[in-house]
């Protein structure tokens, strides 16, 4: 089937995030595909705001441009969004704009059938299920199964409300309306980056997180602490994100796995703990949830801004490693890596996600199969006599042990410290030995680190190069590209730092794609492998990319030269 796109338009506080997602439940639970975003304005009524439904019969999780169908819940939202509206897409308002336009009054239809507007998104539900012929009785169960926990008279309304606008729909539009969603056979999971990330950290190992509520990570902590007897995770809310950074250092210590997540603001407060965890090699993961700055910047929209911070973050040099997941199944394997790595090197791991990747929901086919398992690697005090936390080892990896594990004296110190943990200035050999054990250990986190996934690039004559998030982008891109009669390929990272070895093919067009606005991955790979770029496609309004973006900046790349 060819891929259909939904876009909901309205106010906060107007509940298209209910009718977004409710919807959206609703069709993958027909054996769909779906693929959903939101962008939303950082205020908590009024404003303009918009929840996109990507629907098809294999799962392409990137956002499409324009809609096939355009449900505006006020007037205003119609006005700003309207120039999404396909030629021959489907109008729905409480206006009757022109004969595209599906008039339903959803506030209207709520007072009067049951004299509270509440009900009014939920009439606009049942207003979608009707333009795509869903069946009505399956629909009906996905509210009932919502609003479960409700008195019965609410979930009874709620299913009155979705009939009420399926019905209305149905009258209006069956003979301008092609599409139709009978049930199939394939099942996928629906899971949004934000409820994946918290999952995988509890199965990679993670018992502690201290975190202060900050967009868009917040989800990860109240996630972890709606879930913590069930995990096993002990949440706390930091009075900062100085104390949260410092929290779970100490956690990490008394020999916990425990992380951290925050934005880009609370990140910047955290900098001096990830020179901390370096000096004294305490494994700790931190989550840096990309948004616009500097400042507050743009909140509750999406950015890949911070990788330069992320890789220079903290004073002085230490091992560290940097990641940046491309879609929920990879934030699994990515996040229990992290928990693992972090431990073997005994290092800061961060890992980029964006509001994008955070709060879209995507579909992942098996969510079985992404499973991996955590590993410790604290040693056996058994085997230890002489027990030298810092001890100078081949590899630069010395033996850990927690406080309270063996009779052993476990040290730890911020100034630089000999290899039992004891403060030293001896200049002549202690110190400049100290620093020459953590710079060993970059060199094996560098081989350990993963290559960047090569996609077409053999056949290639344009390549476009990215990281993180903007995958689903790129490999639709590809596609378009391809029509046009331009063969394109990708190179896309997900883990950023260290960088590994690899060779660039020669002869090849490198195209630059970031969502920011001074191509800071290009910047770091001219640094590291001296590789030039011939055109880029930056994105820096606070949305995510898409296909068509990717596409129109490469063929005016190309008339400008």
């Amino acid at each position: 089937m060819k891929d259909l796109n939904i876009v909901i338009v309205g106010a906060a506080g107007e509940g298209i995030q209910s009718v977004g997602g409710i919807f959206a439940e609703a069709v993958s639970a027909l054996g769909y595909a779906v693929f959903s975003w939101k962008e939303y304005e950082s205020r908590i009524r009024g404003g303009v705001n918009r929840f996109a439904i990507r629907i098809g019969g294999k799962p392409a999780n990137a956002p499409l441009e324009k809609a096939d169908i355009l449900l505006a819940l006020n007037d205003k939202a119609f006005a700003k969004y309207k120039y999404l509206l396909k030629k021959d897409g489907v109008l729905v308002s409480g206006e009757n704009a022109d004969e595209r336009t599906i008039t339903i009054d959803f506030k209207k239809t709520a007072r009067e059938a049951f004299d509270d507007t509440i009900y009014a998104n939920i009439v606009a539900v049942g207003a979608l299920a009707g333009i795509l012929g869903m069946n009505l009785d399956h629909l009906k169960h996905v509210v009932a199964k919502k609003f479960k926990s409700k008195p019965k008279k609410v979930i009874e309304n709620n299913r009155s409300a979705a009939a009420k606008g399926y019905e209305m729909a149905e009258k209006s539009c069956r003979e301008q309306c092609p599409w139709e969603l009978p049930p199939r056979d394939e099942t996928y999971t629906l899971i949004a980056g934000n409820e994946m990330l918290p999952i995988a950290a509890a199965h990679g190992g993670c018992r502690f997180i201290a975190a202060y509520p900050m967009s868009p990570s917040t989800g990860i902590i109240t996630t972890l602490a709606h879930h913590s007897a069930q995990w096993g995770v002990f949440a706390e809310q930091a009075e900062d994100e100085i104390a949260a950074i410092n929290m779970a250092i100490g956690a990490s210590y008394a020999g916990a796995r425990s992380m951290t997540a925050t934005s880009g603001g609370g990140f910047a407060l955290m900098v001096e703990g990830i020179s901390l965890a370096g000096m004294t090699e305490t494994p700790v993961v931190i989550v840096l949830a990309q948004r616009p700055g500097p400042a507050t910047g743009l909140p509750t929209r999406t950015s890949q801004g911070d990788l330069l911070f992320a890789i220079h973050a903290g004073h002085g040099e230490f091992p560290k490693l940097v990641m940046a997941p491309s879609d929920p199944e990879d934030i699994f394997k990515k996040t229990v890596r992290a928990f693992n790595l972090a431990d073997h090197f005994q290092i800061p791991v961060i890992i980029l996600t964006d509001q994008f990747l955070a709060d879209s929901r995507f579909s992942v086919e098996d969510v079985k199969s992404i499973f991996s398992k955590a590993k410790s690697h604290l040693a056996d005090a058994s085997e230890i006599t002489d027990y030298k936390r810092y001890a100078l080892t081949e590899n630069g990896i010395s033996p850990r042990l927690y406080p309270g594990q063996s009779d052993h004296l476990v040290a730890a110190d911020s100034d630089e410290h000999d290899e039992y943990g004891h403060i030293t200035e001896e200049l002549s050999g202690t110190a400049p030995a100290m620093v020459e054990k953590r710079r060993t250990k970059m060199d094996g986190l560098k081989s350990v680190v993963e290559p960047p996934e090569q996609y077409r690039v053999e056949t290639a004559d344009v390549i476009l190069v990215g990281w993180g998030s903007s995958r689903g982008a790129i490999i639709e891109a590809l596609e378009a590209l391809e029509k046009d009669e331009i063969k394109a390929g990708m190179i896309h990272f997900t883990e950023l730092w260290p960088l590994p070895e690899m060779k660039w093919p020669e002869g090849k067009s490198y195209w630059l794609v970031e969502a920011n606005a001074t191509g800071q991955l290009g910047r770091v790979l001219k640094s590291e492998y001296a590789v030039s770029f011939q055109g880029h496609v930056l994105k820096y309004d606070g949305l995510p990319l898409h296909a068509e973006d990717i596409r129109r900046q490469i063929h005016d790349g190309f008339r400008k030269k």
